[in-house]
């Protein structure tokens, strides 16, 4: 085939589908451990001419995250104004599900752009939440309609954070009507009637590993994983560089065990705070207020893992999905007692969907970790899965 009839096949969407290709590895495999050479290659180009349209890899991320945005603001244009929170609330899940491989990134795009461009990008979601916002309020005038609108939302982009397969109309009906229950639910309403929940303590570091451990996250939260040296977690505990390699092979043997660490203390605080429970319903309770205040008290550690765990190497990933898993089958057993018209599916999802309530709610009151806010994430994720 000649040049010429090369270039007269050549796609004139090209750089929409180098986006579409280059959103969904970044959610696949996270920003860093996604390469410029994979990306061309899905798209069926060379890396040379994928540079022709993106000079660098943080290009092509700032292109994906606005493009991710823009969907969003277009889709909620779409609806009129004063349309009932169902219609604002079913565009945006439509959409999001639509392109559910690609916007896994929604989570973390912030701690890889640069200020001016985390900035433009914050400014475009803040008017997506204020379209939902605007209709929460309107329809349920309970207190706090932006964070019952977030937590909402965190609902709908929890589809993007697992890949749990369900037909596309049934999941939408599965997540609008999840949403629009956090919507309607009234965030100083407590659920502390399920009894006292109580973690397990911090491990007191007493060795050099677990001094390792206590230093890294915080330095990987603060300033990334990626900018973290060896050298820097090798300063915070009063060791040369080369005698970290005694304890770990490398950063990210650091970051795994940190979090299957994490892993271990939530499981016990499960079992801990589920012992004498009667019934799914006051289980379900227990394990939401048990997820809730792990969440704000392992805040620094769950950032990181959100943002970076897909970026493991798969040895090191297999036995924190395996925990994750376990995990995610006790909340499942209890919501399907509670819930019998679920099947196993949709139970998965919704028990996702409260994590991703957690996720944007936690974030939207800063993790302040204070009794009210824990309450009212709970009652939110309470009210995500319908119990």
């Amino acid at each position: 085939m000649s040049a010429d009839s090369t270039a007269a096949v050549r796609p004139r969407n090209r750089k929409q589908l180098i986006v579409d290709a280059a959103g969904r590895i970044f959610s696949e495999h996270g920003y860093h451990a996604a390469s410029m050479e994979e990306i061309a290659a899905d798209v069926g180009i060379t890396a040379a001419a994928l540079y022709r349209h993106f000079p660098n890899k943080y290009a092509l991320f700032a292109a994906c995250a606005n493009v991710m945005a823009d969907r969003l603001a277009a889709t909620l244009d779409e609806v009129p104004p004063g349309a009932p929170l169902a219609d604002v609330l079913a565009a945006v899940t439509q959409g999001t599900v639509t392109h559910r491989a690609s916007s896994g990134l929604y989570r973390w795009e912030s701690r890889y752009l640069d200020s001016d461009d985390r900035h433009a990008l914050g400014e475009k979601f803040a008017r997506v939440v204020d379209r939902v916002t605007e209709a929460v309020r309107r329809e349920y005038p309970l207190p706090d309609p932006g964070l019952r609108a977030v937590a909402a939302l965190g609902v709908i982009g929890s589809i993007t954070m697992h890949r749990t397969s369900i037909a596309q109309r049934r999941v939408e009906e599965v997540l609008v009507e999840s949403a629009l229950r956090v919507a309607a639910t009234d965030p100083t309403t407590s659920v502390a009637d399920a009894g006292a929940v109580e973690l397990p303590s911090r491990p007191v570091p007493r060795t050099r590993r677990s001094e390792i451990l206590a230093a890294a996250i915080p330095l990987f939260e603060r300033d990334g994983f990626v900018n973290v040296t060896n050298g820097r977690i090798a300063e915070a505990v009063g060791l040369v560089p080369s005698a970290l390699y005694r304890y770990f092979p490398g950063k990210a043997d650091i970051l795994a065990a940190a979090c299957l660490q994490a892993a271990g203390i939530l499981a016990q605080a499960v079992e801990q705070n589920l012992h004498g429970v009667d019934g799914p319903h006051d289980a379900l309770l227990a394990l939401a207020r048990t997820y809730v205040a792990y969440s704000f008290e392992h805040t620094a550690l769950t950032s990181v893992a959100n943002a970076e765990l897909a970026g493991l190497p798969a040895a090191l990933q297999r036995p924190l999905v395996s925990a994750q898993r376990e995990h995610i089958a006790v909340w499942e057993q209890q919501l399907r007692s509670a819930r019998p018209e679920l099947d196993q599916r949709q139970a998965r999802v919704l028990v996702h969907a409260g994590f991703g309530v957690v996720v944007e709610a936690g974030r939207r009151v800063r993790w302040e970790d204070v009794p009210a806010n824990r309450d009212g994430v709970s009652a939110l994720l309470v009210g995500a899965l319908g119990v």
